[in-house]
């Protein structure tokens, strides 16, 4: 099998492509002929050297990826599954290939109607929305929400999640190609922040505050994205994306340092005097409680089922442009997910 594998952090010249032997399932386990790999800004983390579970759980080197689809190619014992059956599977790490090995209860069968594109892209951002939002939030209907980055994988998750738990969702992107559609995925309102100033937009829309804002900006946003929170508040923060610059392939130390410095400290007493929460959490740090992910990907896929939600548009590489497909992602000017296709041309055509 080929794996993408990263021997020491760097920039996009670190992805190296190479040859491996199959590894044979064990007891409980399945292995997976991938067809798509669905590529996460943690991936780019990883490549860096910045991601910190990566570095306590895998060292150097290491293969990224959280997410797959393809076929179910054998199986250990403990497990009965069709050979050849439509999956999509979640890994911790190790995605970045065209066989993979996972615990059978984190392979799922792809949907009628779908297929693999799609599903490779499906499972990391939407059990990462349904986290921060149904098991940290707990929204109740009619309340509002603010998501920051919202034309991107977790944001476009949660733009569908918090409009199926009947809230009121104000989405936030950065350009104008983007609007259109953070709107078709259900957003109440939508700030471009490049036309116009983000805060005051706001508080014209929703001066009252949000019960709920969602926050993966880093130092550039958090201070005020915690004051936009009207009491009971809570500001959910699952990454620091502006922390890291646009436009190379490897981070500015000077950069990380300064943001670092000026990220907002948020101390008990001020959260208890103003009723504002701050929660915050790691996806990779939750398979260790397997049942909360068991059931995450449960209420998905009956939401999937009913139509409340639906896989975001995917635009696609070749499994060989791996290093491109980065260099996409960090430059911001995405939408939806990108993917690689195992033994396929390049095609950035958004995809549904």
């Amino acid at each position: 099998m080929r794996k993408i594998m990263i021997h020491r952090p760097g920039g996009h010249d670190r992805l190296q492509i190479e040859e491996h032997p199959d590894v044979a399932p064990g007891p409980g386990e399945v292995a997976v002929n991938v067809e798509a790999i669905g590529i996460n800004y943690a991936d780019c983390m990883v490549r860096m050297g910045l991601y910190r579970s990566s570095r306590e759980q895998v060292g150097w080197p290491v293969c990224p990826g959280f997410e797959v689809a393809g076929t179910v190619e054998a199986m250990g014992d403990g497990v009965d599954l069709p050979l050849g059956q439509r999956v999509f599977a979640v890994t911790l790490f190790n995605g970045y290939a065209t066989r993979v090995v996972v615990p059978h209860d984190q392979v799922f069968a792809i949907p009628d109607g779908l297929d693999a594109t799609q599903m490779a892209g499906f499972p990391t951002v939407f059990m990462t929305a349904w986290y921060g939002l149904h098991e940290l939030c707990r929204p109740r209907r009619g309340q509002t929400m603010l998501v920051h980055s919202a034309a991107g994988g977790v944001g476009g998750a949660l733009v569908q999640l918090g409009k199926a738990a009947g809230c009121q969702v104000a989405g936030v992107v950065g350009a104008p190609h983007k609007a259109d559609l953070v709107r078709d995925l259900g957003a109440d309102r939508v700030v471009v922040s490049s036309e116009e100033d983000l805060w005051a937009a706001l508080r014209r829309s929703d001066p009252d505050g949000f019960h709920m804002v969602f926050d993966a900006n880093g130092a550039k946003t958090l201070r005020r994205s915690y004051n936009s929170l009207r009491p009971p508040g809570k500001l959910v923060v699952y990454g620091f994306h502006t922390m890291l610059p646009r436009g190379r392939s490897g981070p500015n130390w000077f950069k990380l340092v300064f943001d670092y410095l000026r990220t907002p400290r948020f101390g008990p007493l001020e959260m208890t005097h103003n009723n504002r929460s701050v929660l915050a959490f790691n996806l990779s740090y939750l398979f260790a409680e397997k049942e909360i992910l068991v059931d995450a990907m449960a209420d998905l896929l009956g939401k999937l089922a009913d139509g409340r939600i639906r896989p975001l548009p995917v635009q696609h590489f070749a499994f060989e442009d791996v290093a491109a497909t980065h260099a996409a992602l960090e430059s911001g000017s995405t939408v939806g997910k990108l993917v690689l296709r195992v033994d396929s041309q390049k095609n950035s055509t958004p995809t549904e």
